[in-house]
């Protein structure tokens, strides 16, 4: 029988509370409708609707116009999302547009404070988070269900393909009524800066399991941090991938060394501190990967434990055949540590 994702409840555990939570899933039917139908019976239309074109006018209707808050009901939608109100910098009902919502500043340095281990990994991003591996003897091996590697890094891109093909990774999916800035998961310089063009695809559950290696489709924006510098966090390379997502037309680069003071733009050379805002994404919701070297990362044993939760029913264990389950981690907050300490 043909698996029907919207049939299944996607459920997620969050990290401080081992709490099994059921996401609401923005325009689900609507995504099923583009992902199946649309794309089986109507490619041109398919084609048409995640194009960049149709990305920016569908962004504009929604987050840009009083039409779009009308149509998305802002306040209510502020009122149901679970939105602490007391950690937004400005009132939050000053956030009176779409845009301004998903573009909100967060105290994160009274509300998302760093572990006290200098040693710590943390999360990029509010978000929900899968560790995988490339290494085809890793129990974590689940690359083919999100990207293709080569794809997903670019084909060119021959140093850095030889520098991860072997290494860990994390898939962190931000969800509409998140907190959109990316912060810095560790410290080091920026060996590399690019971007690939590429589409726009939905980061909705039902898009991811019904569209093969989802991610290294849609156009992303890649930074390399050399960690073994000066001041650096010392676990080699790694890669930061900001994955463009359906109506979300950039990815603002807005490094600040100082709450979000002075932001200046991701470039070669530049020195990030772990924790600090480097990149927004514009209003929607889309994901960020990293990817770590072999061998120089210990991820986070609960979030590990989590993702074989038997109690929550994840739509990607339903397709994928193995347990797939997503923890919600916070900004900043602790995912792993230099595999050196665990020796």
């Amino acid at each position: 029988m043909l698996f029907q994702p919207t049939r299944v409840p996607h459920q997620y555990i969050v990290a401080e509370t081992k709490e099994v939570k059921t996401e609401t899933l923005f325009a689900d039917s609507l995504v099923n409708w583009m992902y199946s139908s649309v794309r089986e019976k109507t490619p041109k239309l398919f084609d048409c609707l995640t194009s960049q074109r149709m990305t920016q006018v569908l962004g504009f209707v929604n987050y840009e116009t009083l039409l779009g808050s009308r149509l998305t009901g802002n306040k209510k939608f502020i009122s149901q999302s679970g939105i602490n109100k007391n950690e937004c910098l400005d009132d939050v009902y000053s956030l009176d547009t779409p845009k301004k919502f998903f573009e909100r500043k967060i105290k994160y340095w009274e509300y998302r404070p760093l572990p006290m281990d200098p040693d710590a990994i943390v999360s990029p991003c509010d978000s929900r988070v899968l560790l995988g591996s490339f290494e085809t003897s890793s129990s974590l091996f689940i690359k083919e269900k999100f990207f293709d590697f080569e794809e997903l890094i670019g084909q060119d891109k021959t140093t850095w393909m030889k520098t991860f093909r072997h290494g860990d990774f994390g898939v962190f999916r931000l969800t509409p009524e998140k907190y959109h800035y990316n912060h810095s998961p560790v410290s080091g310089k920026v060996v590399d800066f690019y971007s690939l063009d590429g589409n726009y695809h939905s980061c909705n559950p039902n898009a991811i399991i019904q569209l093969a290696s989802l991610y290294s489709k849609n156009k992303r924006i890649i930074t390399v941090i050399d960690t073994n510098v000066e001041g650096g966090s010392g676990i080699g390379k790694v890669m930061m991938i900001e994955v463009v997502a359906l109506m979300i037309g950039d990815i603002a680069q807005c490094y600040s060394t100082k709450k979000y003071q002075d932001p200046q733009p991701v470039q070669l050379g530049l020195f990030m501190n772990k924790g600090q805002p480097k990149s927004l994404f514009r209003p929607g919701s889309s994901t960020t990967v990293l990817i770590f070297e072999k061998d120089k990362v210990s991820f986070d044993q609960e979030i590990l434990e989590n993702m074989n939760d038997s109690r929550a029913h994840s739509r990607f264990s339903y397709n994928f055949n193995e347990p797939l389950v997503e923890t919600e981690v916070r900004v900043r907050s602790y995912i792993g540590d230099p595999l050196r300490k665990k020796d």
